[in-house]
C-alpha cells in the first residue's frame, strides 16, 4: 500500500502488443509525487489575504494606457482593471502584471511571443477513486499498445491519476467539453486493454475528465523570446508551455514563482519605498533577473519534452533512432530534470 504522501519509487513500461504483456522498462525513479492541481491551488489560495483572488476571470486583452503607459486588463465579462496600485500589505506600490494564463496566454501575445504549436497527439486525463484502496503500489506504470499510450500514477492510497494519449484525430473539439462523451470515447479506445484499465476509465470522476490537444512552445523560441516588458511578465505555461512527457510543467511554474518572489524581495519590493519610478525600475530589474535565471532551466525542460513527444509520434525508424540518440546525448541522467533546486524563497 502507498504511504499517505503518495510517494512513488518505481517506473514500469509495459507493452501489450501481440496479446501479451512484456516489460520494456523497470527502474527506480527516486522520490516522485503526483499531486492534484486543485490541492496546489487550494494551498496557495489559503496562504493569501482574503479578497486578493478572483476565480473564473478570463482575460480578453491587455493594452497600455495612452496617458500613463500603465497596463489595462480587459476581461470577457466586460470588467476592466486599470493597474494603478498593487497592495503588498501594509504598503502599496505600482502594480505588476504576471501572466500565468496558460498556453493560449493573452499576456504572451501582448509581449509578441511566437504562438504555441501543437503535437499531433491528444490526451484524455482523469482521476479515479478506489474507496477501499487500489492495488497498484508505489509505481508509475505506462502501457503501450497499437500506437497508444496509457499511464497510471497513484496520488495516495485511494486516488489515482491516469491519462491516455494517441495520435490526434481532427474532429469537432467542442464535443470534448462533455465529460460523458469523453468517457464513452475513452472506454471504446481501451476496449482491448486489461480489465483493470477499462474499469479505471469507467469509474473516473466525471468532473476530472478532460480532452486536450497537446501544445508546446519551441525550445529555440525560449532562447530568444522577450518575456517581460516594463511591469508585465509571463511565467508558468504562458512562458514555457511544454508537452506533459516529463511531468514538470507545474513544478517549473512553482519554481518561477519562488525565483520571482525572491528577486522582488531582494530588490526591496516587499516594503515601502518613495518614488514610483524607483519601484518601476526595480520591478523591471526583478523581471530581468527572473528571465536570465530561468531561461536555461526551461529551455532544457522544453527541449527534453519536445524530443520525447517527437519520438512518440514519429513513424520513421530512422528518425526514432535519431531522437533516442539525441536524448541520451543531451540528457544522459534520466532523473536530471527532477534533480534540480531553484533555491530558497
Amino acid at each position: 500500500m502507498l504511504t499517505c504522501d503518495g510517494t512513488l519509487y518505481r517506473e514500469r513500461v509495459v507493452s501489450l502488443d501481440g496479446g501479451k504483456q512484456d516489460i520494456l522498462l523497470y527502474h527506480c525513479v527516486g522520490e516522485t509525487r503526483c499531486l492534484r492541481r486543485k490541492d496546489i491551488i487550494d494551498t496557495l489560495y489559503a496562504a493569501l489575504p482574503p479578497t486578493t483572488v478572483k476565480f473564473s476571470c478570463e482575460l480578453e486583452s491587455i493594452e497600455l494606457d495612452p496617458l500613463t503607459t500603465k497596463p489595462i486588463l480587459r476581461f470577457i465579462d466586460g470588467n476592466t482593471i486599470s493597474t494603478k496600485v498593487l497592495t503588498i500589505c501594509p504598503y502599496q506600490i505600482n502594480v505588476v502584471v504576471i501572466g500565468s494564463d496558460g498556453g493560449k496566454s493573452i499576456v504572451a501575445k501582448f509581449l509578441n511571443l511566437k504562438p504555441t504549436k501543437m503535437f499531433p497527439i491528444f490526451a484524455v486525463r482523469g482521476l479515479t477513486n478506489y474507496p477501499h484502496g487500489h492495488p497498484f503500489g508505489r509505481e508509475f506504470t505506462r502501457f503501450k499498445k497499437d500506437g497508444m499510450l496509457v499511464g497510471r500514477l497513484p496520488i495516495d492510497n485511494n486516488m489515482i491519476y491516469w491519462f491516455s494519449a494517441q495520435p490526434y484525430i481532427p474532429k469537432d473539439e467542442r464535443i470534448w467539453k462533455n465529460p460523458e462523451v469523453i468517457r464513452r470515447y475513452t472506454m471504446e479506445l481501451l476496449s482491448n486493454y486489461p480489465q483493470e484499465i477499462q474499469e479505471m476509465a469507467k469509474n473516473a470522476d466525471m468532473n476530472s475528465l478532460s480532452f486536450t490537444h497537446l501544445r508546446y512552445r519551441d525550445p529555440w523560441d525560449l532562447l530568444t523570446g522577450t518575456f517581460f516588458k516594463g511591469t508585465v511578465v509571463v511565467v508558468g505555461d504562458a512562458m514555457h508551455v511544454m508537452g506533459p512527457f516529463l511531468g514538470q510543467g507545474g513544478s517549473a511554474a512553482l519554481e518561477d514563482a519562488v525565483v520571482l518572489a525572491r528577486n522582488m524581495a531582494q530588490l526591496g519590493l516587499n516594503h515601502a519605498e518613495s518614488g514610483s519610478e524607483v519601484i518601476v525600475h526595480r520591478v523591471g530589474k526583478a523581471f530581468d533577473q527572473l528571465v536570465r535565471q530561468r531561461r536555461i532551466r526551461v529551455v532544457r525542460l522544453s527541449l527534453q519534452a519536445y524530443l520525447i513527444g517527437t519520438l512518440l509520434v514519429s513513424s520513421s525508424r530512422l528518425k526514432r533512432i535519431l531522437w533516442i540518440m539525441l536524448l541520451f546525448l543531451l540528457f544522459p541522467n534520466q532523473n536530471g530534470h527532477m534533480d534540480y533546486d531553484c533555491g530558497d524563497l
